[in-house]
């Protein structure tokens, strides 16, 4: 790597391993002494069979997948997962289902599952999104399954803990803390994630279904967004998203050789600490409406003085001349967020939290 330093704090897509990148570039014309690219292998050839299973293998053991599971690897974004989750478990329309809203996403994927199913929407009166629902006693007893996602890249909103479904099927979308931390994947029967975010890049979303849910889909469900076709193809039922699979498999391998989740979930924890320290003792220079509990360690949205909107431009101004990318906070919050998805450093936190204390000294009223 030469030239000026970057640091990538997108939301997404996002930063992706310099380890990955180095090899992708190496690999970028000539792959495996095959003469070509990825990007120009056939889908149905040997040599991709072996890219996909290798990536498959490696996610399985990165989060410990059990054999009662399907990987699927599809198109279409996290946001066609919002009608495919629907159509997938509920055989018929008009079915209950509950939803735990806790930000503009699970926003999002109830409103486009009221066109297939009866929502039960659990959320905050307030609607303001910076804390969870007390959901435990408002959750349907009829429901078919529980949906929640577990951060929310735009409020910086994040389950802490398993969500209890009372023996519904659980779902969730894991898309912004996706292979940040352990989870235990036999207590959901869909997690999906965009791969955008942690593991990969923009084109390719991941799915761990459990089996036993394969099988009572809405027959008007499209054929491609039927998780058992995927399944009963190897995700190969049409032409995949190739180079974003290969990428992903990448990502894979090099989780597994830097420690694997316990690594990443190490560093994931320390440094979100870093920026809310010092988000916290900054005597109310920067702050932040997300209750403690509940506080994002991938995305962190907070306002300078207030929301003082001369003082975020010259933020973001002065951020820019140091390399340091994409902290406009989401359009429609406004404001500061800092991504620390997988792929940022330690190292690159600390630089930003040292900018943060410089800017407040030179800035405090």
């Amino acid at each position: 790597m030469s030239g000026k330093k970057v640091y990538n704090f997108a939301a997404g897509p996002s930063k992706v391993p310099e380890e990955v990148l180095a090899i992708a570039q190496r690999e970028l014309i000539n792959y495996d002494n095959t003469g070509l690219s990825v990007m120009e292998l056939s889908h149905r050839s040997s040599t991709f069979d072996k890219i996909i299973n290798g990536a498959i293998q490696d996610l399985r053991d990165l989060l410990s997948i059990p054999s009662n599971y399907k990987v699927l690897f599809v198109q279409g974004g996290g946001t066609q997962q919002f009608a495919a989750v629907p159509l997938n478990l509920c055989t018929t329309l008009g079915e209950e289902v509950d939803y735990i809203i806790t930000g503009t996403w699970s926003k999002k994927a109830a409103e486009e599952a009221e066109k297939y199913c009866k929502v039960n929407k659990i959320m905050n009166d307030s609607k303001s999104f910076t804390s969870i629902p007390d959901y435990k006693s408002k959750l349907n007893p009829n429901a078919k399954y529980v949906y929640y996602c577990a951060n929310e890249t735009i409020q910086g909103v994040e389950f802490q803990e398993l969500v209890e479904s009372n023996g519904k099927l659980l779902v969730c979308d894991m898309s912004s803390n996706f292979c940040t931390r352990k989870i235990d994947v036999s207590k959901y029967a869909v997690i999906y994630a965009g791969a955008q975010k942690n593991a990969g890049i923009a084109g390719l979303t991941i799915i761990i279904v459990r089996e036993d849910v394969l099988n009572q889909a809405n027959p008007l469900i499209p054929i491609t967004m039927h998780y058992k076709t995927m399944a009963d193809n190897n995700s190969l039922y049409n032409t995949p998203p190739c180079y974003a699979i290969y990428i992903s498999g990448l990502c894979f391998k090099h989780f597994k050789n830097s420690g694997a989740l316990v690594q990443l979930e190490k560093v994931s924890i320390e440094k979100s600490k870093l920026v809310y320290d010092m988000i916290d003792n900054s005597n109310g220079f920067y702050s932040s409406k997300i209750d403690k509990n509940c506080r994002s360690r991938v995305n962190i949205p907070f306002r300078i003085a207030g929301g003082d909107d001369a003082l975020e431009k010259k933020f973001l101004d002065e951020s820019a001349k140091r390399g340091m990318l994409q902290l406009k906070g989401h359009r429609s919050v406004g404001g500061i967020r800092v991504s620390l998805f997988n792929a940022i450093r330690l190292d690159e936190a600390k630089d930003f939290v040292s900018f943060m204390l410089e800017f407040q000294k030179n800035n405090q009223p």
